[in-house]
């Protein structure tokens, strides 16, 4: 038995998507022991998850945290690795090989300069999130990797006492990229006419997005879910939600793996080629700033979808 490590932080998009590459490594290391380095924010919503045989946390210091990182250094060298699968392949994660692979053959799959399996492809940083992580893992030796998947998350949301027909709505994003959010008086519209359609507005997001949702909540009549839910929850309701619509966040990327139709909105501060949910049904609605987007445009393919 082999000890196999996988590093993945990032958002909750990028967990979704990494899915696929987590179920790969899982089916080529069948045999051999798995442990994820990851946020603390994340080990939860993954415990259940078929990949791993266990979780440890990295809630990636700063870099003058020296008595963090040594901790964080020691405890990884001491668990003598064969071999590592970078999915994060960041600067620091390059640090990381650094410190592992002196004096050793460790295995490592990434971009760190040196490493036994580079991911070569110098326009790698213009492939979708999914091809990117797919095609390195390839040339770790690992043919096929599946889509992103979420049917092993477990999920009761009846608490929420929801109608038969809702929507999600997912107004908020990354609080230091406001950049990337429409203006809430615009998904206030979008609320009315899903309600005028019959179908609720769910509004979705964490809590520090309260405010924001709750303000919308108040002026559209819509429900609140701010704060209210768990990384599996934003599963199980979009399992049932005829569709979510939102700015390009995690939840869109859960809300697409799961099959609920979704409509995503981008700005040019990303590029939806890159980073675009994937499912059975994605549209993306773009202008180079979201404020140039109108109520109009959002709503002729509210319409068509309903």
């Amino acid at each position: 038995m082999r000890h196999i490590l996988v590093i993945k932080h990032g958002a909750l998009g990028d967990i979704v998507l990494a899915t696929g590459p987590f179920r790969a490594i899982r089916d080529a290391h069948a045999g051999d022991s798995i442990t994820l380095l990851t946020a603390s924010s994340f080990a939860a919503f993954l415990t259940p998850s078929p990949y791993f045989d266990d979780i440890w946390i990295d809630d990636r210091p700063e870099f003058w945290r020296v008595v963090a990182w040594w901790r964080l250094f020691r405890r990884l060298r001491a668990a003598r690795f064969d071999r590592v699968y970078d999915l994060q392949t960041s600067d620091r994660s390059a640090l990381i090989y650094r410190v592992l692979a002196c004096g050793t053959r460790l295995q490592w799959s990434g971009i760190a300069r040196g490493c036994s399996h580079p991911h070569a492809n110098p326009r790698r940083d213009f492939l979708h999130t999914i091809e990117r992580q797919a095609e390195q893992l390839a040339a770790a030796g690992i043919a096929s990797t599946p889509p992103p998947n979420l049917d092993w998350v477990p999920s009761d949301v009846s608490r929420f006492a929801l109608p038969p027909r809702y929507a999600l709505v997912a107004p908020g994003g990354a609080a230091h990229r406001p950049e990337k959010r429409w203006p809430a008086e615009r998904f206030v519209a979008i609320a009315d006419e899903l309600r005028a359609r019959g179908i609720a507005p769910v509004l979705i997001g964490s809590s520090g997005e309260r405010d924001l949702l709750a303000g919308i909540a108040r002026t559209a009549g819509a429900i609140d879910l701010g704060g209210r839910t768990e990384l599996a929850d934003i599963v199980g309701l979009a399992q049932g939600a005829t569709l979510a619509i939102g700015n390009d966040t995690g939840p869109m990327h859960a809300a697409a793996v799961v099959g609920c139709p979704v409509i995503v909105l981008f700005s040019a501060a990303s590029d939806p080629a890159i980073t675009a949910p994937r499912g059975p049904r994605v549209e993306v609605l773009r202008g180079p700033r979201l404020a140039e987007l109108t109520v109009e445009e959002v709503s002729k393919r509210l319409a068509a979808w309903l």
